[in-house]
């Protein structure tokens, strides 16, 4: 039962009953010969004066007025406000917008507020499409679309950073190596803690340039779906970087501009973790509920300060935060210094139904 309704509908009962009871004694009073308001207080009803009675009565009868009306209402209004909540929370497809109430009182009147959430639940699910459409529809410059400019951009810069400042890293790494090895570190032990500490400068360089590679390279799954995108992202930096990685990949069937958009937002959160996290192990899970994608990012890194990075206005969770807005969804980060991160992106979705054809031409190439 709802103790806030109960109240509010306790405290208009009590104001009504002792509203009614003033203007039938003001009524006595004018029209009834001899009637006093000492009578009130003289008049003694198993030792207890009448007036004492008279407001017991009225609260005693408000309370269980209004102890049955709450009562009744009482499914219809925690019904809406189940559904308001889950509509603020963005499950539009939650199996409570298929309930109606089992038992309707008579004092029940909110059928029009029901049917108008549920009417506004439409509308936003018809929103919320609409907006993952547009984000995902190519945007044309010319002849070519605003995303075919910056891959090609974006992969010129990779290709020029690969052949160049990659190379060159490689190369000042193989020759440092080569003059450790042939260097006795009992000669001159605070030249070879020089050269160690170079050696480590070079090692972390090349993961950074990886790290930007990685944030440079298409965001094109290029047929694959988005599991395999992943997965095939994941083995790739398996082999290149001292990271440990696990996943666990459900497998959605959504829109091609969807699955680009969440690519790149797990490609822009592994090259953080990358850059940034000095991590050791990074965790990614891919999850396919009811009406929602969730991609969930963990490292045990050194973690940062939420609130000072939105301050300052860091690029990478900025461009995450856009994809995510544009997509309906929303982006939580956790994260403390010394504590690790935790990157989660929910995105609402209505899963895409494949033809019976599609599904047997499958099949019969298995």
């Amino acid at each position: 039962m709802n103790l806030q309704l109960w109240f509010r509908l306790f405290i208009n009962q009590v104001f009504i009953g002792l509203v009614f009871i003033g203007l039938v004694l003001g009524v006595c009073f004018f029209y009834v010969p001899g009637f006093e308001w000492g009578f009130l207080y003289t008049t003694m009803i198993w030792q207890v004066r009448l007036f004492v009675w008279l407001i017991g009565l009225v609260i005693a009868l408000s309370a269980l007025y209004s102890l049955h009306i709450s009562l009744a209402l009482n499914n219809t209004y925690e019904l809406i406000r189940a559904k308001v909540n889950w509509l603020l929370l963005g499950k539009y497809h939650h199996p409570i917008f298929n309930q109606e109430v089992k038992q309707r009182s008579w004092y029940d009147n909110d059928s029009i507020l029901s049917q108008d959430i549920d009417r506004l639940r439409e509308r936003l699910v018809l929103l919320t499409q609409d907006l993952q459409e547009y984000s995902a529809a190519p945007i044309f410059v010319g002849q070519e679309t605003k995303e075919e400019i910056i891959e090609k951009e974006r992969s010129r810069i990779a290709r020029e950073l690969h052949d160049s400042v990659s190379q060159q890293l490689f190369a000042a790494m193989m020759m440092l190596s080569a003059i450790t090895e042939s260097y006795d570190e009992r000669e001159n032990p605070m030249l070879a803690r020089q050269l160690k500490k170079v050696e480590a400068v070079i090692g972390n360089a090349q993961v950074e340039m990886r790290a930007l590679l990685l944030h440079l390279r298409p965001v094109d799954l290029q047929g694959k779906s988005l599991k395999q995108g992943i997965t095939s992202l994941l083995l790739e930096l398996k082999e290149k970087i001292p990271l440990q990685l696990t996943w666990d990949l459900d497998d959605p069937k959504l829109e091609t501009g969807i699955e680009d958009h969440l690519f790149r937002i797990v490609q822009e959160a592994i090259s953080n973790t990358m850059r940034h996290a000095n991590a050791s192990h990074l965790e990614v899970y891919l999850r396919e509920n009811r009406d929602t994608i969730t991609i969930r990012i963990v490292d045990d890194g050194r973690g940062f300060d939420v609130k000072a990075s939105h301050k300052l206005g860091s690029y990478g969770l900025q461009n995450m935060q856009e994809r995510v807005q544009g997509m309906g969804g929303n982006l939580a980060i956790l994260s403390s210094p010394n504590q690790g991160t935790v990157v989660t992106v929910k995105v609402p979705f209505k899963p895409i139904q494949i033809p019976e054809v599609e599904i047997e031409k499958e099949q019969i190439h298995d």
